[in-house]
């Protein structure tokens, strides 16, 4: 039977990708089976709409051929809860987190945690050069790290099995131990080894992660670099970080390198660069070409000009929310080394001692 899955997800058939997430999130919430009141069919019916129409290419075909093109391939139809592809979940933009998906419906079930582990923060350098910090730039970059396993959403229970109150910290995600000091007896408390802090441990483990809830895996990431960062510049990237079972992922963050350009100088939101002039074109004036971030200009040098005499282009610096700075450009005038004796006469006739 043909299935019309923009309408399982509750949304039009030109949702973009963002409203397609939102929705699924919203649905898988509502009906996740390890949930009170979930229901494992409509959950089923939801994670095969959202892995077809989160998938450019499979919508694409989905659009022209309809949900027969899916038929036995292996990935919904006639498989089990425990038989259902996860993939989707990774990198879905929009979500804190796949554990932030999932992670909120088991906890408080037995006695809860207190508080979410957390998973480590990530640090990395990226070099740039001059005109990518001035006017931004996409870079990409690869991270081994641990990330959360697709299959079981990073709870470390297999989709369906459930999970039950720890019997090591009885639900509550520490566990306390005793010592005697000369002071009298200490009481300590530590994360639960056995559930991570949960409070909770699966029924039955992934069989992906072995009931880590994590997989050590290599990522690809893009950031976008906006226009205006210096020279270390740090920008955080929110949950790209260390991912940890039944918690939270850490953050990414990135120290920002700029590389010397020898043209330009940065002074806030204002270049600076140098000009060269002769000594007939500091006298009389001229038009001359300089460089500019955005290309070759024309500087006009009015007769007259002195050497260190700085002049300003206004918008040629750096962006930032205001508008640009200006670009300001110092000349230098040149100095004849080697003058014939018409010249060295005609200099001698003008008498330019002051």
């Amino acid at each position: 039977m043909a299935k019309d899955y923009y309408n399982i997800l509750g949304v039009e058939k030109n949702a973009s990708q963002n409203d397609i997430k939102k929705a699924f999130r919203v649905l898988a919430h509502k009906y996740h089976p390890d949930k009170a009141g979930g229901d494992e069919a409509k959950f089923k019916e939801a994670n095969e709409a959202y892995q077809v129409l989160s998938d450019e290419k499979k919508r694409s075909q989905y659009d022209q051929f309809g949900s027969a093109a899916f038929d036995g391939s292996g990935g919904f139809g006639g498989q089990g809860f425990g038989g259902f592809d996860f993939s989707g979940f990774q990198n879905a933009g929009g979500f804190e987190d796949l554990g932030d998906l999932f992670g909120g419906m088991f906890t408080g079930q037995h006695g809860g945690r207190r508080g979410d582990p957390r998973g480590s923060d990530i640090h990395v350098d990226v070099e740039l050069t001059f005109f990518e910090s001035v006017f931004g730039v996409e870079k990409e970059i690869e991270l081994t790290k641990h990330a959360s396993c697709d299959r079981c959403a990073g709870i470390g229970g297999e989709p369906g099995a459930g999970m039950k109150t720890c019997v090591a910290c009885k639900g509550s995600g520490v566990q306390v131990t005793m010592q005697r000091t000369i002071l009298g007896a200490m009481q300590s408390k530590r994360t639960c080894g056995a559930c991570q802090g949960t409070g909770e441990i699966p029924n039955k483990v992934c069989t992906t992660c072995q009931g880590e809830g994590v997989l050590r895996q290599r990522e690809r990431l893009s950031i976008g670099i906006p226009a205006g960062v210096d020279e270390g510049a740090v920008l955080r990237v929110r949950e790209k970080g260390e991912a940890v079972r039944g918690g939270r992922t850490g953050d990414l963050f990135v120290r920002l390198h700029v590389k010397a350009d020898r043209r330009f100088e940065r002074d806030g939101m204002h270049i600076h660069s140098r000009a060269t002039i002769g000594f007939t074109q500091a006298a009389l004036g001229d038009t001359i070409e300089i460089e500019t971030v955005d290309g070759k200009g024309d500087l006009k040098i009015p007769a007259g000009t002195q050497s260190g005499a700085q002049f300003r282009l206004r918008g040629k610096g750096v962006p930032s929310r205001g508008g640009r700075g200006d670009q300001i450009v110092t000349v230098a005038v040149r100095t004849p080394e080697r003058l014939s004796r018409e010249q060295k006469k005609l200099l001698e006739q003008l008498d330019l001692k002051s």
